[in-house]
């Protein structure tokens, strides 16, 4: 089974209180495992953090490697969405390069351990840490060869040139947002899009 099978086989609670309670231990796994790392946290640690009694946690997930790929996709989930909507209206690919860059490092700063669980899991399930990249980079594929046929950023080759990006990103936010635990201050945000930016540009 794969691994977004296995993610979409997990059964839904039907009862508002039931997502209430697996909202709380999806929360307290990701503060757990972001804060502790996943292989020190136990399930009882989660349960303790979620208020709810060790085995509560068996009515939502199978084991701590279920909640784990859960909270990867829902992440993916919303980082997308987060990028989405920034980079919305923008009126070309460069401004939405500006945008979305923005956007996904004010993300990090504001999910610090969601980013650490998704690092994480490259050492859990790593067909599920790939999911994750791929899952992104097509998108961002997508959108990189539609700006090509517009003729709005030079030619390269799309997927090579959005995990290049994807790269860059990943690495800022983890320099400053979590070793220094700060913002990315803006000289060095606007020298990383001068980067980026003359890099895109039409010769």
């Amino acid at each position: 089974m794969s691994y977004i099978d296995q993610v979409q086989d997990i059964s839904q609670p039907v009862t508002d209180r039931g997502m209430a309670t697996k909202k709380k231990l999806l929360e307290a796994a990701d503060g757990c495992f972001g804060q502790r790392g996943f292989f020190p946290t136990s399930i009882v640690d989660i349960t303790r953090e979620a208020g709810v009694a060790p085995g509560t946690f068996y009515n939502y997930f199978s084991s701590k490697e279920a909640i784990l790929r859960e909270l990867v996709h829902n992440l993916n989930h919303k980082l997308r969405k987060a990028t989405a909507i920034a980079i919305e209206g923008a009126p070309n690919r460069l401004e939405a390069e500006r945008a979305g860059f923005r956007a996904f490092l004010e993300w990090v700063r504001n999910h610090r351990n969601s980013y650490r669980v998704v690092r994480q899991s490259e050492f859990v399930d790593k067909e599920m840490f790939r999911w994750y990249y791929r899952k992104l980079g097509e998108g961002y594929v997508q959108g990189l060869q539609a700006a090509m046929d517009a003729g709005e950023v030079a030619h390269y080759n799309p997927e090579v040139l959005a995990y290049c990006l994807m790269g860059i990103g990943d690495f800022m936010g983890m320099r400053y947002v979590l070793w220094q635990e700060e913002e990315v201050p803006e000289d060095v945000f606007e020298e990383m899009m001068r980067f980026i930016l003359s890099g895109l540009e039409r010769r």
